[in-house]
């Protein structure tokens, strides 16, 4: 027994030998309050007096303990924070050995209500990735995800989807997951915008995000509870756009001891409308077709996270949100057909009877230590579309044209698992490595019915198709972040290995397609002055077909109009360079290039006997996309908030594959303005403004485009109550362009709704606005935590 404790303490005595050959010591302690009494989950920061040294913080314990680690010799102070207590900071202290530091907290003597504390974030920030909108604090009224991607600089949303900086191909994630498998308009309209934190224009992602897609990143972070003790709001508003507009919605939260929980539901009844006027000219025949469609979905959601903090270095967590749309409308289409000879008129009402629901779980573990950082993660979404789409003739139709009934529904299930480790070797160097792998399965069913003498309906087998894909993804990735001086470097390589089977049901054919890539990515960044900085960056992509554009059936719009599946399509790669010039880390001046192979393109064709016109996506040989940003804060005019800046950006689209073959150029201006300003009464302005002077959007050279929208907000009740008014729209230009090429020459304008109004109400309850001391708290690494999850 002697011998086997004389062994142990030669190995204790050998391993601080070794620690203190490597400069590294431990730092601990106990944190109580006046009476004693442990204080756990209070906040302990760790500065260091080293330049560019990054602080260190943890959350105490239970019993109020607190403990660094692996702390290389120097010297430092300790911050200890918890709400309702003074902040207590200890002496400096030369750190040679490993050290024990306690700390009482004395009690706050004032009350929580007489203290003010304003933070001022900058509403956009820049790093050599990412550009990042902060929207938490904004009085702008947001309804859906459409409203909030149209306050990112640099972004255009129309009718044909989404433009930044001159590019079409932008993609969606919410939380840096997929969302690709539901289409665009769905996810714009039917994702409400109560619980979105900030947005993430990311331009240049690294090794740790998926190589998909060629061009912007747009992605949404939803918000996450971090506050003490109970709290929630309860919301309504109501508005005037196409008709009379309302919602309500309503959260609850938590956060107590080691369990953090919130739930969130609401309800809203939006009305808009859009509009498609189309003039051309085939042979000596004019055709004017216009389309009035309006649109009062009836949305309504409930979500939920739960987090539960095992101890202070591991956690697990689950999350939960269901999402139905349910859309009962009527377009109205009027061509009119005009020659020197007759004048007929195709006149079609379509009913469309559309049922949408999205229902996601998404469980996880982390364990975070000072060190390091595991995150295992795993996401399931079901998303269904059922829809009924009738298209029939009405009273002033002279052209016979038979009744159909179109049956469209949609099955989608993604499976996604991802694994992250990071480890921090030290505040200049930092090793990241995962893996993901995912499973998706899409179920498309397209059945065409036209009309009998009788009034029934008859199937058309041969123009209906099921289109079955089922495509697996495995990647795994690498990166590297070091700093050296005023140095910054990040680089990663990340690979994909994806495989696709896509079946006809009608035509009894399966396609498979398989790739494997590597794609590298990397950024340099420089501190020039104490304000100024610079960063340049480089990644390459690739862009697959959605699951629509492959499925080879016909969608009908109307009479003449129509897109067109292509099962042949191949994916686009991309290689993006980027380089950027920050004040105080927020964007000033931005060049950068893309130029994209095999270019996803929505090509646009006329038949000349039958005058039908139809849109497909094709692989284009060559697309370049050049943009020069430059924006400044508003801060030079007293009392004003916000930024300002231009864009020019110039796309060329080219092949000689097409006949004729096909080439496209233009430079375009934008200018944009986000403001906010506090008027006498402590009512807070806020206007919002875009101008473009023109852009290639594909094969359509759109014109000028602008939109003005003003909110104004106030607060009531001890801050309990805000009211908001938002007035959208006040001066608007949609989308109004001109293609022509090949026997194609058309006018093209697709606008929506003017005016919109909305007021909010907003009240909010719990712990955040009372006195009541709480022994939990959430520390600012608790909180990076949170955001790192998202």
């Amino acid at each position: 027994m002697k011998k086997i404790l004389k062994k142990l303490l030669l190995l204790i005595l050998v391993s601080l030998s070794f620690a203190s050959i490597l400069g590294q010591h431990s730092i601990n302690g106990k944190i109580i309050d006046n009476q004693k009494l442990p204080m756990p989950f209070a906040n302990v920061i760790l500065n260091s007096e080293k330049e560019n040294s990054t602080p260190k913080g943890v959350v105490s314990d239970n019993n109020g303990n607190y403990s660094f680690n692996n702390i290389p010799e120097g010297k430092y102070t300790i911050e200890v924070s918890m709400l309702g207590f003074k902040t207590k900071t200890s002496d400096k202290f030369n750190l040679t050995s490993n050290k024990t530091i306690n700390f009482t907290l004395k009690e706050e003597n004032e009350s929580l209500d007489e203290v003010v504390v304003k933070s001022k974030r900058p509403v956009i920030r820049q790093t050599a990735e990412k550009l990042v909108v902060d929207l938490e604090n904004s009085e702008m009224l947001n309804n859906s995800l459409e409203d909030v991607v149209k306050r990112i600089p640099g972004v255009i949303v129309t009718n044909n989807g989404i433009n930044f900086a001159g590019r079409s191909d932008v993609r969606i994630l919410i939380n840096g997951k997929t969302t690709d498998y539901m289409d665009m308009d769905t996810l714009l309209q039917d994702l409400p915008a109560d619980n979105i934190a900030k947005v993430e224009l990311i331009e240049q992602p690294g090794a740790e995000f998926d190589a998909e897609g060629t061009g912007p990143i747009i992605n949404i972070i939803l918000k996450k509870n971090v506050r003490l003790g109970n709290h929630g709001n309860v919301g309504l508003w109501l508005g005037e756009d196409e008709g009379f507009e309302y919602g309500t919605n309503a959260s609850i939260a938590s956060y107590k001891n080691k369990l953090n929980w919130q739930l969130n539901t609401g309800y809203s009844a939006p009305t808009w409308r859009n509009d498609l006027f189309i003039t051309r000219t085939v042979g000596d025949t004019f055709y004017d077709q216009a389309t009035i469609e309006p649109f009062d979905p009836k949305r309504i959601w409930v979500g939920g996270n739960l987090d539960y903090y095992i101890n202070n270095k591991n956690s697990i967590g689950f999350g939960t949100r269901f999402n139905n749309t349910i859309s009962e409308r009527i377009s109205r289409s009027n061509t009119d057909i005009s020659s020197t000879s007759s004048l007929e008129r195709f006149v079609t009402e379509n009913t469309f009877d559309r049922d949408r629901n999205t229902f996601s779980i998404n469980p996880y573990y982390e364990f975070k230590s000072e060190t390091d950082r595991l995150f295992v993660d795993f996401n399931y979404v079901d998303y269904k579309n059922e829809n009924t789409n009738d298209i029939y003739a009405v009273n002033g139709n002279t052209i016979p044209f038979p009744n159909q009934r179109f049956l469209q529904n949609g099955k989608y299930n993604i499976n996604t698992y991802k694994v992250d480790y990071t480890k921090t070797i030290s505040n200049e160097f930092k090793l990241s490595f995962g893996t993901k792998y995912s499973d998706v399965d899409t179920d498309s069913d397209l059945q065409l019915f036209t009309e009998n003498s009788s009034g029934g309906f008859d199937f058309q087998p041969e123009d209906s198709n099921r289109f079955l894909i089922n495509e697996n993804i495995f990647a795994l990735y690498t990166k590297v972040n070091t700093t050296i001086g005023d140095w910054s470097l990040s680089g990663g390589v990340r690979y994909e290995n994806s495989y696709t089977k896509g079946t006809s049901t009608n035509t009894n054919k399966t396609r498979t397609r398989n790739i494997s890539q590597l794609f590298p990515s990397a950024s340099i960044s420089k501190k020039l002055t104490e304000s100024l900085g610079v960063n340049v960056a480089y990644s390459y992509r690739i862009r697959r077909p959605n699951y629509n554009s492959l499925n080879s059936f016909v969608t009908v719009y109307d009479p003449l109009t129509s897109e067109i599946g292509n099962p042949n399509l191949k994916p686009a790669f991309t290689n993006n360079f980027q380089f950027n010039l920050t004040f105080d880390s927020q964007p000033f001046f931005t060049v950068s290039f893309s130029e994209t192979k095999d270019n996803l393109f929505l090509f646009i064709s006329q038949d000349d006997d039958t005058a039908q016109i139809s849109r497909t996506t094709i692989n284009l040989e060559d697309r370049q996309n050049w943009n020069f940003r430059l924006f400044a804060p508003l801060k030079f005019v007293e009392g004003l908030e916000g930024f300002t800046g231009v864009i020019v950006d110039y796309n060329k689209f080219a092949s000689t594959e097409l006949d004729p073959d096909l080439l496209l150029t233009k430079w375009n201006y934008g200018l944009y303005t986000q403001a906010s300003y506090k008027l006498p009464w402590d009512v807070k302005a806020e206007m919002s403004s875009y101008f473009g002077s023109g852009a290639l959007e594909g094969q359509i050279d759109v014109g000028w485009i602008g939109n003005l929208s003003f909110s104004f907000g106030k607060k009531f009740m001890n801050d309990r109550l805000k009211v908001n008014l938002g007035i959208n729209k006040v001066l608007d230009r949609g989308f109004v362009g001109r293609v022509n090429y090949d026997n194609i020459n058309a006018n093209v304008e697709s606008n929506g709704s003017r005016q919109n109004v909305q007021l909010r109400f907003t009240y909010n309850f719990g712990a955040k606005f009372g006195k009541k001391k709480s022994k939990s708290n959430s520390s600012r690494d608790e909180e990076n935590r949170i955001d790192s999850n998202d």
